[in-house]
């Protein structure tokens, strides 16, 4: 009865009393749908839900509920912070050295889309094949897709929950993927939605996440201040001073770095808003 999705407010919907049912009652036509899958059913309450949503994907119907409700888990305090370089060989590199792949999920499902949508475009429109194709296709971005959002929650929940201060840098990717050359490997590396889970995951667990200019990360030598121009190609940071390291690692220790002096910057954390002056410690307001 619907394309991609229709959303209701507060009217058009009816739950059954042991939810496992939503009967929608506008005149759409769409009637009683079973609820299934695994969620806690008790917090879906009328005075908190706002907004449901129903998504066709390709492979079936979802039910979103959107709720009203304060979610704070608070993790224990490590006492430890870190500074990440996001990048397309490495997802990142941290301010430790330490690196975690860009799993390219895209990349790697490249043979089978191709050959997929091959088939698709030699079956004959309108035909029921072609439909089936179709909803192949569909089912293996979908795949994509959801691998893409796995890996970035379980990787953003991860360095949350291991470290009180993470800070990554601010790249503006609408404009980066305006490159033809570095389009697609940027979209498949999801910078973005990565950096808005570690938001989320800051902000329920307590935690101070942190985005900085990425200016001049690269070239400036994390132990001296001094800038060494290097090119992409270049992936080892010398320095005149005697500093040697891989050249992410030394943007990540940079990227670190600024949370200290990013001048008067705004930080969300807790619900709050700590104000930081320029060369005053965030770090001694996270663990102090």
């Amino acid at each position: 009865k619907f394309s991609r999705s229709v959303e209701y407010k507060t009217s058009g919907w009816k739950l059954t009393e042991d939810k496992k049912f939503i009967h929608i009652t506008d005149k759409t036509g769409i009637g009683k749908l079973k609820l299934i899958g695994t969620f806690n059913r008790e917090i879906l309450d009328k005075s908190t839900i706002k907004r449901v949503r129903l998504i066709k994907r390709a492979d079936g119907f979802y039910c979103q509920f959107v709720l009203d409700i304060e979610r704070v888990e608070p993790f224990d305090s490590t006492g430890k912070e870190v500074g990440i370089d996001l990048g397309l060989n490495h997802l990142l590199t941290d301010s430790n050295g330490d690196k975690i792949d860009n799993p390219r999920f895209l990349r790697k499902s490249e043979k089978r889309l191709k050959k997929a949508q091959r088939k698709l475009s030699k079956k004959k429109k309108g035909s029921q094949k072609r439909l089936k194709q179709k909803s192949k296709v569909a089912r293996l971005h979908l795949k994509v897709s959801r691998q893409r959002k796995d890996f970035a929650v379980k990787t953003a929940k991860a360095l949350i929950q291991s470290n009180d201060l993470v800070v990554y840098e601010d790249l503006k990717v609408s404009n980066m993927v305006k490159n033809p050359k570095l389009a697609k490997s940027i979209q498949d590396a999801s910078w973005s939605m990565f950096t808005d889970w570690l938001d989320y995951f800051g902000k329920i667990h307590g935690k101070f996440v942190v985005a900085v200019n990425p200016q001049y990360t690269s070239q400036q030598c994390s132990d001296c201040g001094n800038i060494v121009k290097k090119t992409l190609s270049v992936r080892t940071h010398v320095c005149s001073c005697g500093c040697v390291l891989d050249r992410d690692e030394n943007a990540a220790i940079n990227i670190l770095a600024r949370a200290n002096t990013v001048g008067r910057t705004e930080i969300q954390a807790l619900g709050q808003t700590t104000h930081c002056l320029l060369g005053e410690s965030l770090v001694d307001k996270v663990t102090g």
